[in-house]
């Protein structure tokens, strides 16, 4: 499956979406066929190169005729006529749609007004539909099946539209972003617009990390603005992981925290506890911390629901008052585990594959200990002697 992870560290825009879609390999020709569909005259779509703190990309521009198209607005019903009588493909028109009609309910959430009474002006209705269409049929004729998205980047401060100075994210912005991960770094001005909110929100699946995947492509789509990051939003498009290996894709969290004041004896106990209470794996590190102490950098790995159940046990049982932790996207080859028979008895061996094939095969350690124990053969021995005898077993 063709998927496209979008990483709003600039906010978005439905230009940048666009620039973004183009930089990536979407030819300027397919997408004007395809607003062609739609029967709108007096516009142009241009794509311009563009350099922003050192990094390249394109900027979509959309030229709209302000003396043909700017005289008169469109309410939501003749938006919805425009993409409804249309000849694109029926899937195209119901998305963008639907992104129009929660722009107009944010709309008249913030004017407190029917959402039939909501109006856009006609060369900003212009504008939207172009970013609207274009980037629902950008969307199709890459072949993206599914998109996820970062956290959105809303930036700060004020903004200047047609009802005046307001504050950022602009009112609607923030209804469309409601129930969505959002954040603010203190940049000045506004990166998210209500466009690109309303076209995330509306077709992405998930909001978070990016995705296990193999990147085939990479775009960034510019934005007008110059603010103190690169104005740019990065698209990243490829196949989602399991389209390329047989291979099992969950989220893990990961726990850490700096310790240089415990006993070391205490390290064993933590780590038989850990583990018997279900964890993934836990490992120390050693590392240099403030005023060259010497310390240890304790790692527990484990399912993001169970972060509450370690983080409680590291505070009562370590002498450590804080942690961090984070989500981390787990890939692993698809297992299996056999019992075979062997001169020293049964012994468990797991089997790894990648699209089906055979990567790797491992006999159990506490297996071969126990044999090492009983026979009063070294370990090693046993252990090379059963790993050589693996494939015998599949």
């Amino acid at each position: 499956m063709k998927i496209a992870y979008f990483d709003c560290f600039a906010g978005a825009s439905g230009d940048m979406i666009l620039g973004a879609l183009m930089d990536s390999g979407l030819a300027l020709d397919a997408l004007k066929a395809e607003l062609d569909k739609l029967g709108l005259t007096h516009y142009d779509l241009q794509l311009k190169k563009a350099l922003k703190r050192g990094i390249g990309g394109s900027q979509a521009v959309v030229i709209v005729d302000k003396d043909h198209h700017g005289h008169h607005h469109r309410h939501l019903a003749h938006i919805r006529e425009i993409i409804s009588d249309s000849t694109l493909d029926e899937a195209i028109k119901a998305k963008s749609i639907r992104i129009f009609e929660r722009i107009a309910a944010a709309e008249a959430k913030v004017h407190r007004t029917p959402v039939e009474k909501i109006h856009f002006h006609e060369v900003g209705a212009m504008d939207a539909i172009i970013d609207v269409v274009g980037a629902v049929a950008g969307f199709s004729a890459l072949g993206i099946q599914k998109i996820y998205c970062s956290p959105l980047h809303l930036g700060t401060g004020t903004v200047e539209c047609a009802h005046g100075i307001l504050p950022v994210p602009a009112p609607a912005t923030a209804e469309l972003v409601k129930g969505f991960p959002v954040y603010a770094t203190g940049v000045k001005g506004e990166l998210l617009t209500p466009t690109g909110a309303a076209i995330l929100t509306t077709m992405a699946s998930s909001f978070g990390p990016m995705p296990p995947m193999s990147v085939q492509n990479i775009g960034y789509g510019a934005g007008t603005a110059d603010p103190t990051l690169p104005n740019f939003l990065r698209v990243s498009v490829g196949l989602a992981a399991e389209d390329i290996a047989d291979c099992e894709i969950e989220h893990a969290a990961v726990i850490e925290t700096n310790i240089d004041d415990m006993n070391p004896q205490i390290y064993e106990y933590v780590i038989a506890k850990v583990l018997a209470m279900g964890a993934m794996d836990i490992y120390l590190t050693p590392v240099q911390m403030k005023k060259n102490r010497t310390g240890t950098l304790l790692t527990i790995i484990c399912l993001p629901q169970a972060v509450d159940t370690f983080a409680t046990f590291l505070l009562q049982e370590t002498t450590t008052i804080g942690m961090r932790w984070h989500i981390e996207n787990r890939l692993k080859a698809r297992r299996t585990i056999k019992t075979s028979d062997t001169r020293f008895g049964p012994i468990r061996f797991k089997f790894a594959r990648l699209n089906n094939e055979l990567v790797n095969i491992t006999p159990e350690y506490e297996d071969c200990k126990r044999v090492a124990l009983e026979s009063k053969i070294p370990l090693k021995e046993v252990m090379v002697e059963l790993n050589s005898l693996g494939r015998n077993y599949e």
